[in-house]
């Protein structure tokens, strides 16, 4: 299937392999799936929330978690995003000290 900015859950479902009432009951257990509705009330997905889909099956499938466990996963920070706040917040550390120098040369 080609790339496309917008997805039907038919699409969906033959991307992922997945019955279109499962999909439907998982943005129930999923705050963060939460597709958009068209004019026509259908869901419309982008790339990202069949991704989150995919890993959603992951969870559940392969690693056999529960929805509860999965649900806990997902809110779990990346270790990407856990080094981009580290190397934040020593950035953020080092621009403060120099300000305080900088206050305290001026004083």
């Amino acid at each position: 299937m080609q790339e496309k900015l917008f997805y039907k859950i038919s699409d969906v479902c033959q991307l992922t392999g997945l019955e279109a009432y499962v999909v439907r009951f998982w943005e129930t257990e999923f705050p963060m799936l939460h597709p958009k509705k068209s004019r026509g009330n259908q869901r419309i997905y982008i790339k990202k929330e069949i991704d989150l889909i995919l890993e959603i099956k992951r969870l559940l499938y392969q690693e056999k978690l529960t929805i509860a466990g999965a649900r806990k996963r997902l809110r779990q920070p990346t270790k990407k995003a856990e080094r981009i706040n580290t190397v934040r917040d020593n950035t953020l550390g080092v621009v403060k000290k120099e300000l305080e120098d900088l206050l305290h040369l001026l004083n």
